[in-house]
Parts: C-alpha cells; structure tokens; sequence
C-alpha cells in the first residue's frame, strides 16, 4: 500500500438488502431454494422465513444492491480532498450501469489504479461481480479477479492489510477505525439495519449517508496506516 499514489486509488463500498421485504413474498421455488441453501446455518428457535430479512441481503442470489459509493484523492494546491459519489435507486441494473461508465472513463485515463475498501476482497467485489451476471451485465476485465495473477490484483483491502497474516480473526470496520483513532462512520445506523431503512422507512438517502461515510472511514484509515493526517470535514466533497 506505501508504494501505491493515493490517486491511484478508488474506495468503494456497497449496501445491499433483500430483493424482498418479507418471506412469504418469494415464490414457492425460491422458498425452496431459500431453505436449502439456509438449513445448515439456520440458527436454533428460527424459522426459514424469520432468517430471511435477516441474512438474505448478504447472499447475491436473493439479494440486490442498492447503494455503492466510491472516492478518490484529489490534490488541491497543497490540501488533499477525497471526492465522494454515489450510485443508488431501486433499480439495480441502472446503478451498475452507472457505475462501470464511471470507472471505465478512469480506466481510460490511468489504468494503474486500484480499487480500495474495507472486506472488498471477500464481499464487496465479488458481490457486484455476481450481481453483474445476474443483471445480464459485461463484467469488465478490472473486475475479472478470477482469470488474474494474485501480484496482478488491483484490490486494496484495510481488513486483509490489519491482518498481517493472522486470519484468525474478522475486524470490522468500526473497530479498526477506533483502533486507529478514526472517527465512528457508525453514527446512525449500521448494516443491520439497512433493509428496515430501505424497505420500511423508505429512506434510501438514509442509506447513500451511511455508505459514503464508510467510504471516508476507509480513506481515513489508509492515511492513518501511511502515518498521514487525517481529512477535515472541509476537504470531502459530494459529488452529485
């Protein structure tokens, strides 16, 4: 990570809930399908359905995206700013499709980048890949993880950096930002909560608030693992 310009690098982070708001609202085959895929990780006194809006939001097969947020380190004169923006709606093909425009427009400029974020090795890249496929969507070879070499990888990872070997244990972003003396991303909802926002408060600008400031935890954290300040609330800019 020391070696790489922090120009070079995009944070990115996703929310995703279920692809419905209750059980019984799935097809009897997808039931079925739910039930088998669950039945070994089912906890004790739980229900298929009751684990449904609690797990199916993490699984891609009965899951959808609805927020992705990235940002990138801009110079301005001698003050560094990350620039923040958001892909979301209920319609998840369209936020994709925004989304690979925007990134192959930087892949056209510099194709030396890589992508950055908290666990995006193990969920938020290969989350977006499926969902791609699932879309009927061109994963673009920036993408295309499986068919690279590991030293080829453009993948920044915070949580596979703090491990230092160890994999033992999982730390989750909050924790490591706190470890570091990062503030709390977590000040008003966090991932569990995220399918109640989106399918019974009906607040997704709730949701894009939260994955951005995740977006700017994690960009806090990477200046805290180079030693550097942290950004001032005046040196992150939403672009719309």
């Amino acid at each position: 990570m020391q070696n790489i310009p922090l120009d070079h690098l995009l944070m990115i982070d996703i929310e995703t809930v279920p692809q419905f708001a209750l059980f019984d609202e799935l097809t009897a085959d997808w039931k079925q399908l739910w039930e088998e895929k669950t039945q070994r990780s089912l906890p004790d006194y739980t229900s298929a359905g009751e684990f449904y809006p609690q797990r199916a939001g993490v699984m891609a097969e009965f899951a959808k995206i609805v927020c992705i947020s990235i940002g990138y380190f801009n110079k301005q004169g001698n003050t560094l700013q990350l620039r923040v923006k958001s892909f979301y709606g209920d319609d998840e093909k369209k936020l994709l499709q925004d989304l690979i425009v925007t990134v192959n427009q930087m892949e056209a400029k510099n194709n030396r980048w890589s992508f950055a974020g908290h666990n995006i090795k193990e969920f938020d890249i290969p989350f977006i890949c499926r969902r791609l496929l699932i879309n009927r969507l061109h994963i673009p070879a920036y993408l295309d993880f499986q068919h690279m070499k590991p030293w080829d990888t453009n993948i920044v990872d915070t949580f596979q950096y703090w491990r230092f070997g160890d994999y033992k244990n999982y730390t989750s972003l909050k924790l490591l930002a706190a470890a570091l003396g990062v503030p709390s991303p977590k000040d008003d909802i966090d991932g569990s909560m995220v399918a109640e926002v989106y399918w019974k408060q009906k607040d997704l600008e709730r949701i894009v608030t939260y994955c951005q400031k995740d977006v700017l935890t994690t960009a806090n954290i990477i200046l805290r693992f180079r030693n550097m300040d942290l950004l001032t609330d005046e040196a992150v800019v939403i672009v719309k």
